[in-house]
Order: C-alpha cells, then structure tokens, then sequence
C-alpha cells in the first residue's frame, strides 16, 4: 500500500468518530485502530502467491541467496512506527550515528518523520553500532530493522 495513501487513512481515523478500519488489498491488509488518543496501525503483507512454472527458478534464487546470508548478530533496532527515516536532525548537518559510534540506551539515533512529525528514535541498548541498515530519507515500516548494536 502506498506511503501517502496509508497517512492519509491515519489521519481520517484521527479526526473522525470511526475507532476502527480495515482494509484489504492485493498487496495486503491494513488495519488502524484508535484508541486513547492513540493511533495504532498493523500491516499484513498479502501472502505469497504460488510463481507459474516457468518462473520458478528465477523466483528460487532470491529465496536461496537469503538463506545463505548469515544471520543478524548483535541487538537490532527496528523502527517503531511508519515514516521516512533520517539519519541527521536536518539536510546537511552532521548524522547522530555512524558504524563504530558508542552509543548509550536512550541516546537518539536517527528521526523517523510520521504525519509530518518528527520521532527521535532512541537507542534501547548500549553498545557500539556495527550496522545502519536503513537509507537517508527512504521510506520504512513498522518493525523494519534500522541498526544493529553490539
């Protein structure tokens, strides 16, 4: 589902009476349930359809080249919500964190804006960041893992 789209749903649960919506589509579901001033969101991609025969092979190969990667180590943080992540408070200023940065639990790491606000997402272990797995102004999605911590 498109980015805009899903704000533009947030935003009429929030200024409605409705305190619940559902809606589902080819690429998934999306359900949005307000609650104490507070607007929760999930996303359900749609699952898998089986590939034609033909496609198989092709389709394999990405699967397989997943398997072989190796597993994440170190604490991962995800992204708490859906927005655009930066990894500096604005266009050219210096980046709250690089590869080999110490960081301390509560520490803001990058700023995820949601609904034209700006998140400061923190930190929720010390350690040292060995990974930034999210890009500069790309879009992420709730759960999405943005750095690893070791």
């Amino acid at each position: 589902m498109d980015l805009r789209k899903l704000k533009t749903l947030i935003d009429l649960v929030s200024e409605s009476n409705v305190s619940e919506l559902e809606i589902t589509e080819a690429e998934g579901k999306v359900r949005i349930v307000k609650g104490g001033g507070a607007v929760v969101q999930q996303f359900a991609p749609a699952p898998l359809q089986a590939a034609p025969a033909a496609a198989a092979p092709a389709a394999a190969a990405p699967a397989a080249q997943e398997a072989a990667a190796p597993a994440q180590t170190g604490h991962i943080v995800k992204s708490p919500m859906v927005g655009t992540f930066y990894r500096a408070a604005s266009p050219g200023a210096k980046a709250f964190v690089e590869v080999g940065s110490q960081v301390k639990e509560g520490e803001t790491v990058c700023i995820i804006e949601a609904m034209k606000i700006l998140n400061e997402i923190e930190a929720d272990k010390s350690g040292t960041i060995t990974r930034i797995l999210g890009e500069n102004g790309q879009a992420v999605e709730y759960g999405q893992p943005l750095f690893v911590i070791e």
